[in-house]
């Protein structure tokens, strides 16, 4: 009787332990991929509120325009731009932006 207590003992400690290891296991892989996934939203959130602090905001934008030094930049007619193309003795040039 007693040889079948210790055995049964030994089965049950043994089957507690391998469920007790697959559960850890288990939580371990959520919680890993629950980290994965907070990283990569904390890098969307960042570039979505840089977005947001720098290239969105029009106020932001003209008080960049205003500070810098105006005398270095001047405004360009898009029409005046052309296309330079080398072939191999010849230079074609072509307008960007075709009158329509």
């Amino acid at each position: 009787m007693k040889k079948n207590i210790i055995i049964l003992t030994i089965i049950f400690l043994i089957s507690f332990t391998t469920i007790i290891k697959n559960t850890s296991k288990k939580l371990e892989n959520e919680i890993f991929n629950k980290k994965e996934n907070i990283i990569l939203l904390d890098r969307k959130y960042s570039l979505i509120l840089l977005e947001n602090n720098y290239l969105t905001s029009p106020r932001k934008l003209f008080s960049y325009s205003e500070s810098l030094e105006k005398q270095n930049y001047y405004h360009i007619d898009i029409m005046k731009l052309n296309k330079v193309k080398f072939f191999k003795n010849t230079i074609q040039v072509q307008k960007f932006i075709n009158d329509e």
